[in-house]
């Protein structure tokens, strides 16, 4: 009888194919955190162009005010910080800065500043400020990869990292000297939804503190945080009822609620608004239900089922009760507000119409505005396209925090079609999305490339032998003594003919279920290639198209302007040759009144007092300047006298084309003041509904001071008064100036800045009779300068 030779396996085998197990993680490991460092340090170098093409120097409007709290704070310490009362904003009001300022980003600045000085790394503030915005954009791409590795896996994580350090629309809030509240709440938003998830897979309470804390952070850094503490409770609803409640969703939520809520009273910006603002009151019902649900699954464990329902009907019937009366409480609460307990900004993200009806001052901010379809394009680019992939992708199998990753697509593309802002709040989703389709392409493609490789590159015949009979060979081959143990139990156990047909089916019909299922996954060879060339050339025009928008679109600095024409390069530095004029020739308690967009600017660089900001808190001052912004010349003298004004600061745009000038922005100055001073209409201002400044504009638009301010001596500059931004000669050319006079024009006539000029004496050689008469006749005849 012939016996087969048994070969033994070498010792210590098992061993040896878990060290290579080891070691590959191990190398997998340190592959993806040397790829981390490189997708760090590409988000901070794709963000230097602005520094590199033009200065270091602050951005844009809001940055300056951080700057100028940042310099107080790291001079003053953090005492007088809290207790800082502002007099050179909001004359003659003033602002108590410490608690009316997000202090996030200021402390997170000051905190860097302190360390580099410790080392002996002796940086500006100015510096450390136009740099922090690329050092966080490099911590957000590490958040991203951690958040989307807890939904999808490594492969993913590291595609949404390495798109989130390029995606246009976060560059172009986070660009060095883009010193605003996003450059570290973007970074701390991620954060904050990996530390949910992460508490979410694991249950731990560890994560569950650090999330809090985190959370903590994001209320310190950006208003936005509003968004985190909703769409938390509704992912949490969602769980709930889609029947996955568990005690880990518990102990992801119900301490971020109590911690968080507590931390973020502390910040005095928000203080009591955390507990009684109509943003917060979803996150305060979802935690009632999650506790009513736990104790509903607490009791089902420990009763009976008959005892169970009784018990469950007694619970209803109170638990209607008090939610009745909670609601009766929260409605009366609610509806003794005149905004229902809503912020005007949040109000305007549920009623996109809102602002434009009730609230002008918010609908005049340019990022207020809903974005157009081509900004989609320009600010997540290809992503747009991917997204959909990569929704599906998330329910292939549906977990709870692919879920959450659904959810947070979703809330994001709805909130960024209504305010551009926002379109910062959905690019990290998109990526996320766009690196779970991406990676999931990669592994489809590869995977099949891979599996069909051997069989191409073999002996095995062409044809319809499929790769599972490669396989199945290439498993026989590698281990011999399998298939010999298999033979004997074969030759051992012989069953007769019947229940071999029995025994031999259903094995027949797993294998060739197996072998459909591999060939199903399985794409053919010459389309797996094709795919991923398309993917990298789709990578490279992603990549291609990042670093123009990081170059060209928003690399440049607000404060300084270019142009490029046939004679070269042309630059407008007209902003600050005005604010260092008037820093250098107006006395240092001189106020100076603008509309509110260059009040941070002129309070920073000129360190002159300003009647409005950019804080825009206090919407009858900001209505009294654009009131005199829209009243005749007189009138207008006398508000800006009674608000102790002595110079009024002007943009003018029409000499060299540029467009974000005052005229530009005049009509919501008459809206503004309108909607305080009944006497301005708008309507008054404009020609058969449109706006103008022709030979067809109206007397009242004519005879503005801002139309006045803006086209004094204009004609002089080409003999025709041709306006560049609105395309078109002006119509009143010719005019002087009675109550104000020109006392500096920059050099390409951007900035204009005129002086009050002083009451007129009394006549002189009058009598006291009538002087008094004169005087009792001037009292009886004026009239109040602000209606």
């Amino acid at each position: 009888m012939a016996t087969v030779d048994t070969v033994k396996p070498p010792p210590g085998g098992a061993s040896a194919v878990s060290g290579e197990r080891n070691l590959r993680n191990a190398f997998g490991g340190v592959l993806s955190l040397f790829i981390l460092l490189l997708i760090g340090i590409l988000g901070f170098s794709i963000r230097l162009f602005s520094v590199i093409k033009y200065e270091s120097v602050i951005h844009e409007f809001d940055p300056y005010f951080n700057y100028r709290v940042t310099q107080f704070l790291i001079k003053n310490g953090i005492y007088d910080f809290w207790n800082w009362f502002d007099d050179r904003t909001w004359y003659p009001l003033g602002r108590v800065i410490g608690g009316t300022v997000y202090p996030g980003l200021t402390l997170t600045a000051g905190t860097l500043y302190k360390i580099l000085h410790a080392l002996n790394i002796p940086l500006s503030v100015e510096t450390v400020c136009v740099f922090t915005a690329p050092i966080f954009s490099a911590f957000a791409a590490w958040a991203t990869f951690l958040l989307t590795k807890e939904v999808k896996g490594t492969g993913a994580g590291l595609t949404a990292a390495a798109l989130l350090a390029m995606v246009p629309s976060y560059i172009s809030r986070s660009v060095a000297g883009s010193y605003d509240n996003e450059a570290v709440a973007i970074f701390a938003l991620i954060f904050t939804f990996y530390l949910y998830i992460k508490t979410l897979n694991t249950g731990s309470l560890f994560y569950a503190t650090l999330n809090a804390l985190a959370y903590f952070y994001m209320v310190c850094s950006w208003g936005g945080y509003t968004f985190i503490i909703n769409l938390i409770p509704m992912h949490v609803l969602l769980c709930i009822g889609t029947g996955r409640y568990s005690s880990r969703l518990y102990v992801a939520y119900c301490p971020l609620i109590v911690l968080g809520t507590l931390l973020a009273a502390l910040v005095p910006v928000v203080g009591f608004n955390a507990v009684m603002t109509s943003e917060h009151f979803a996150s305060f019902l979802v935690f009632i239900i999650i506790h009513v649900v736990a104790l509903v699954y607490y009791v089902k464990g420990v009763l009976t089922p008959k005892m169970f329902k009784v018990a469950v009907t007694l619970v209803v019937s109170v638990g209607m009760v008090v939610c009745i009366a909670v609601v009766a409480i929260l409605v009366a609460v609610v509806a003794s507000s005149p905004t229902k307990g809503w912020s005007g900004r949040s109000l305007s993200l549920l009623d996109p119409t809102y602002a434009s009806k009730y609230i002008p001052i918010i609908a005049s901010v340019s990022e207020h505005q809903p974005p157009t379809w081509p900004s989609y394009f320009m600010d997540i680019n290809v992503l747009a396209f991917l997204v959909p992939a990569g929704i599906i992708s998330c329910f292939l199998p549906l977990s709870d925090a692919s879920s959450f990753a659904v959810l947070y697509i979703v809330t994001s593309v709805y909130f960024s079609g209504v305010m551009v802002r926002l379109m910062l709040v959905f690019a990290p989703a998109a990526c996320i999305m766009a690196g779970i389709a991406l990676s999931g392409a990669f592994d489809v493609f590869t995977s099949s490339v891979k599996f069909q490789l051997p069989g191409l590159l073999g002996d095995s015949d062409a044809g319809d032998s499929t790769s599972g009979d490669v396989v199945q060979n290439g498993a026989a081959k590698a281990d011999p003594n399998a298939a010999v143990e298999k033979s004997e139990e074969t030759l051992k156990e012989r069953p007769s003919k019947k229940n071999k047909k029995k025994e031999k089916e259903p094995v027949v019909k797993a294998s060739i279920k197996s072998k459909l299922k591999k060939r199903l996954l399985v794409l053919p060879l010459e389309a797996s290639i094709i795919a991923l060339l398309l993917l990298i050339l789709l990578g490279a025009f992603y990549v291609i198209h990042c670093v123009w928008a990081a170059a060209e679109a928003y690399s440049a600095p607000s404060i300084v302007l270019t142009s490029q024409s046939h004679d070269g390069l042309h630059v407008f530095d007209d902003f600050r040759e005005a604010y260092a004029w008037l820093s250098h020739n107006t006395e240092v308690d001189d106020k100076v009144a603008s509309w509110w967009d260059y009040g941070y600017q002129t309070t920073a660089m000129a360190n002159r007092t300003v009647i409005v900001d950019n804080n825009t808190w206090n919407n009858t001052h900001i209505a009294t300047v654009g009131t005199a912004m829209s009243s005749p010349e007189k009138a207008a003298w006398e508000i800006f006298n009674s608000l102790d004004v002595k110079y009024v600061l002007v943009v003018f745009g029409g000499l060299v084309g540029y467009p974000s000038d005052d005229i530009n922005k005049f009509l919501w100055m008459v809206r503004i003041g309108g909607g305080v001073f009944p006497h301005i209409k708008e309507p008054d201002y404009l020609r058969d509904g449109q706006y103008r400044i022709d030979n067809q504009a109206t007397p009242t638009m004519l005879n503005s001071l801002m139309y006045k301010l803006s086209y004094y001596r204009f004609v002089e500059t080409d003999g025709k008064g041709y306006d560049r931004v609105r395309r078109t000669e002006i119509g009143k050319k010719h005019f002087k100036l009675t109550h104000f006079e020109e006392v500096f024009t920059t050099h390409h006539w951007m900035v204009r800045l005129y002086k009050l000029k002083p009451p007129r004496n009394r006549i002189k050689g009058k009598t006291k009779k009538s002087k008094a008469k004169s005087s009792s006749t001037s009292t009886k005849g004026k009239k109040n300068p602000w209606h």
